[in-house]
């Protein structure tokens, strides 16, 4: 149990609302900002604003998957007041205090070096990631279909990037019957395409792979697809781009030619919050036991 552990959960979509619940149930200390427009109720659980928590009482912070931007401002669809977290507030939590985000951004790593707090970075755990992969898979087949007007099954899908998300992305359009090319950098990730029965190839020579693609679909958080790929790309293709901010992708250049291009790094959250939220919530409430467990004993 996590009782007597002050927990603040900053920000977020409906997935907190999962971790809220969970961590709710092992009875830790709950206070939530940018919640206020929330109408679920959670017995016990305190809402408020981040000025009136008292910081040198905190033991964990839990941010949503986005974290803080590069000023601080923490993203919420639960509240119209901006929420800002500033390194004045986190220099006088204890240095024991940890804070948890999806990812890591310029701003929290600064403050980690700065304020002594530990930043744990839910999204880069191998765990996390494969189990996020799955409603990913099943929001980027829900757009593809919703902005295409042909079957995946006989279409020419290029994948960039064999990382956990693109390996199921892989696997799920060759399962559909997609005619799959997965281009990657790594040697490994070279015979592993391969061994999955897919056409290999490396990404520094996409612009001669996709005059007759479909779809492409991107999960490298680089600047990939540029315009001299969308220039070789016929207009009717579609890009779907689930890396994280900004996206591999020249929007700009891509609406120029008239192809269709969707940044969605947060598919989980949209497609299935309840599901991508019972992830988060299931691993930090292990890695949470594990860390005040080890204290007390």
């Amino acid at each position: 149990m996590l009782t007597g552990i002050h927990i603040v959960i900053i920000g977020g979509d409906a997935r907190q609302l999962e971790v809220i619940d969970k961590l709710n149930n092992l009875d830790a200390q709950l206070d939530l900002v940018g919640f206020d427009r929330l109408d679920q109720y959670f017995h016990g659980v305190n809402k408020m604003d981040l000025e009136d928590i008292d910081p040198t009482t905190v033991d964990v912070i839990v941010l949503p998957v986005s974290g803080a931007n590069n000023e601080g401002y923490v993203e919420s669809i639960f509240t119209e007041k901006k929420i800002q977290l500033t390194k004045e507030w986190l220099s006088e939590t204890p240095e024991n205090c940890v804070i948890y985000s999806g990812i890591p951004t310029a701003f929290l790593l600064e403050c980690e070096r700065d304020c002594k707090c530990t930043l744990v970075k839910l999204f880069e755990r191998d765990d996390v990631a494969i189990y996020n992969s799955i409603p990913t898979v099943e929001g980027t087949i829900m757009m593809v279909i919703q902005n295409t007007d042909i079957t995946i099954h006989g279409s020419n899908v290029i994948i960039l990037g064999l990382g956990r998300t693109g390996m199921s992305l892989a696997r799920t359009f060759d399962a559909l019957g997609a005619h799959v090319k997965v281009g990657a950098r790594r040697p490994e990730h070279m015979a592993r395409i391969t061994e999955m029965g897919l056409e290999p190839f490396h990404i520094k020579d996409l612009e001669n792979k996709v005059s007759d693609v479909d779809v492409v679909i991107n999960t490298v958080p680089a600047k990939i697809i540029t315009s001299l790929v969308l220039s070789q790309m016929p207009s009717r293709a579609l890009v779907v781009d689930v890396a994280s901010k900004p996206g591999g992708t020249d929007f700009r250049y891509a609406e120029r030619r008239g192809i269709k291009a969707i940044l969605a790094p947060g598919i989980p959250g949209i497609v299935a919050p309840k599901t991508a939220g019972r992830i988060i919530a299931n691993v930090l409430s292990e890695l949470l036991l594990e860390r005040f467990e080890k204290t007390d004993n």
